[in-house]
């Protein structure tokens, strides 16, 4: 695959990440208000991080991936589905890192002129 077919996939796989995660705010987190709402009513009632429950229910997604790529192929849920849910849980889990309140020594990222990282600084 040429770089300009990858951008062209990359976009696509986004549109459908966030379509993904609008229908997942609805029906899991059931606050508009509040991205990480079902993370921290789960993480409440087992005394746990909510990093730690979004943790879990990633690494389903992630053994599932695994076991595609290790020939299972009958599954529920066609692997790219899995790979749209993995790829959500990692930009909730980026959120719930950067809402943290700040200390020192924490990452801040530069942007370009076109919105992306462009590196990263401390402080």
């Amino acid at each position: 695959m040429k770089h300009k077919e990858m951008l062209k996939k990359i976009k696509t796989i986004f549109k459908e990440v966030e379509a993904i995660h609008t229908q997942g705010q609805k029906e899991y987190a059931m606050d508009e208000d509040n991205v990480f709402a079902n993370f921290e009513r789960i993480a409440n009632q087992i005394k746990m991080d909510k990093k730690t429950v979004l943790w879990v229910y990633l690494m389903k997604h992630i053994d599932g991936i695994a076991s595609y790529l290790n020939g299972h192929r009958s599954q529920r849920e066609k692997v790219q589905g899995r790979l749209t849910d993995a790829i959500v849980y990692l930009c909730i889990l980026w959120g719930m890192i950067d809402s943290e309140p700040q200390y020192p020594g924490k990452s801040k990222y530069y942007y370009n002129r076109q919105g992306e990282i462009d590196g990263y600084k401390k402080g």
